[in-house]
């Protein structure tokens, strides 16, 4: 055998025995006439000792070592005079008796440990080392068990795993397909899937009640810390149910992971409208780690002095930040830097100071009397040493979206956003439509299967804008980790709501024709959630970008700068294919 233990499990209660290890170098060092290695595996490191004065020959061999070579040894389990308290196999050590060099290995380009010299790039080109060091093992097994855990407690609840096709059909409202060329369909293509959307309601048509699947879905979008081309989801769906079953269902799935894998009992999920926290936090993810909710100030501050920026704005609102009216002149020039960034898009950022004897002294001093000033203060519930920000706007949505930027960067610099600390609620009520000014229509904001609230049903033909959604995120920490809602079970329903998104009832019938005609047969109500297992994994493991957690991940211009993919084909292929490639000129 190459090994009888691994690398990990060597404790005191097995010293006397004789072992077979087998794994990687992780380092060599000198000290006189003895050799001691460190030798790793997937489990642990376990420490060999090569005494010259007992075999000269084989510490001889042992000097010649490299990183990274791959090595079998055997020997007797020692206890270490000079104890390691910072592993677990810490207290012994490895008598080696016999060496055998199974691969010598090249000097890896950067050091396999936790705190590696290597940039991103580098480690994602060489992503098959970088899985070796224990921090990022570390995570790939806290995906698994993460999966694990899913699988086990869906499975305690009814639910069945369902694998549904890759290749699929393009289908419009949602983000661009990635398209794959059929080669026995000439000039036609499929898609594959930016969820199983239609198929699991198929599925519940189909009468199989409680469905899951951990898949993998696709993309073409831009790409961010929290966002992948390919992407795994925990796809769900029920039938048989209304919102609260969903919500009581998945409340139940979120306890359960985080009691199993992180030993935190967390209490029962508060609910927030998204009309709420975009009022209040200006985002429909909050980050409720933290307090400091918007207050608007459009009566405070709007026509009561000559200052014609907030006299001409359509938002004021403003953030308490207690304790931090000490922000010197070099900070708050440092915030208004970060509000004018591109990516948050304000003009400008207004500060006011409660001194420790309760006066307040702001940058717009000039423009109003102090009576104003004092009302400020009363209505944010300002306290002595707190420093009052405000944004305003023509525009309400994006000063909100402006001040939820700088309420997150206050957030950070106090501290109040601990990656050890969790925040989770539930967001309701989501209107059922946005307006795309691109495309002069309203655009459904979750898909076009989302059932309207039964009370807003009527508003469908006076007022569509106005119709709320029977739709529901989770959020944790400020990153959604899912979302879902209760499907249009109804075929008259259904073309009504493709009539409001400007699909004529051939579009709709050529885009969905199998499912709408598939609901002819008997649908039962159903709904369902989808979370993304990629950010619920790295929330859990605290991770800055859900590449981390992710074996082969791509980089932020979709590379796999390991595979060297996407690539060009062969003009063989492309025939084939019945493709021609058309470049734009440079």
């Amino acid at each position: 055998m190459y090994r009888t233990k691994t690398c990990g499990e060597l404790r005191l209660a097995n010293v006397g025995e004789c072992v077979t290890l087998s794994g990687w170098v992780q380092r060599t060092r000198k000290m006189g006439g003895m050799t001691f290695a460190d030798l790793r595996d997937r489990y642990g490191i376990t420490q060999l000792v090569f005494d010259e004065s007992k075999d000269k020959e084989l510490c001889d061999r042992a000097n010649r070592l490299g990183r990274e070579w791959v090595i079998q040894v055997v020997g007797e389990v020692s206890e270490r005079q000079s104890k390691n308290k910072n592993l677990p196999t810490g207290d012994v050590e490895i008598i080696v008796r016999q060496l055998n060099v199974l691969n010598e290995a090249l000097t890896p380009p950067f050091t396999i440990e936790e705190q590696s010299d290597g940039g991103d790039d580098l480690r994602m080109k060489y992503r098959y080392l970088d899985l070796r060091r224990p921090n990022v093992r570390r995570n790939l097994e806290l995906r698994h068990k993460f999966a694990f855990e899913v699988r086990r407690y869906l499975d305690q609840q009814g639910f069945m795993e369902i694998e549904t096709p890759v290749l699929v059909n393009s289908t419009p409202e949602g983000a661009r397909d990635f398209v794959v060329p059929s080669r026995m369909n000439p000039g036609q293509f499929y898609a594959l899937p930016q969820s199983p959307q239609t198929l699991k309601q198929l599925l519940m048509v189909a009468g199989m009640d409680r469905y899951f699947q951990i898949v993998k879905c696709f993309r073409d979008e831009d790409l961010r810390a929290d966002r992948q081309p390919e992407f795994t989801q925990i796809d769900c769906e029920m039938s048989f149910v209304e919102q609260e079953d969903i919500l009581q269902m998945f409340e139940g799935m979120s306890r359960h992971l985080f009691k199993t894998i992180l030993g935190i009992d967390i209490p029962t999920l508060p609910r927030m409208t998204w009309a709420d926290a975009m009022k209040y936090y200006g985002s429909d993810k909050p980050d409720t780690r933290f307090d400091m909710k918007f207050v608007e100030l459009m009566d405070v501050l709007k026509g009561t002095g000559e200052f014609s920026v907030f006299n001409e704005a359509e938002y004021i609102g403003g953030i308490c930040c207690e304790g931090q009216a000490v922000y010197t002149r070099k900070q708050l020039d440092q915030l208004t830097d970060f509000v004018r960034r591109p990516q948050v898009g304000a003009k400008g950022l207004v500060y006011a100071r409660v001194g420790e004897d309760g006066s307040v002294k702001s940058s717009v001093d000039k423009f109003y009397s102090p009576e104003v000033l004092e009302r400020l203060k009363q209505t944010m519930n300002a306290k002595p040493g707190d420093l009052i920000l405000i944004i305003s706007g023509p525009d309400t949505l994006k000063a909100r979206k402006q001040l939820c930027e700088l309420r997150l960067e206050m957030g950070q610099r106090m501290g109040l956003r601990p990656k050890d600390k969790f925040s989770c609620l539930w967001v309701i009520d989501f209107p059922m439509y946005e307006w795309s000014d691109e495309e002069q229509r309203l655009m459904a904001m979750h898909h076009p299967f989302t059932s309207p609230k039964p009370e807003d049903v009527p508003l469908l033909d006076t007022d569509p804008a106005s119709v709320r959604a029977n739709a529901y995120d989770m959020v944790i920490n400020g990153v959604e980790v899912g979302g879902g809602s209760i499907r249009i079970h109804d075929a008259k329903l259904q073309q009504k709501i493709f009539e409001i998104l400007g699909f004529t009832p051939e579009q709709a019938q050529q885009k969905f024709g199998f499912l709408m005609n598939a609901f002819k047969y008997g649908a039962p109500p159903h709904g369902g959630l989808a979370y993304g297992l990629d950010r619920f994994v790295s929330l859990f493991a605290q991770l800055d970008s859900i590449r981390d957690c992710i074996a082969f991940p791509k980089n932020n211009s979709g590379r796999d700068v390991m595979l060297d993919a996407p690539g060009v084909i062969d003009q063989s292929q492309l025939d084939e294919l019945h493709l021609a490639i058309n470049l734009p000129k440079a």
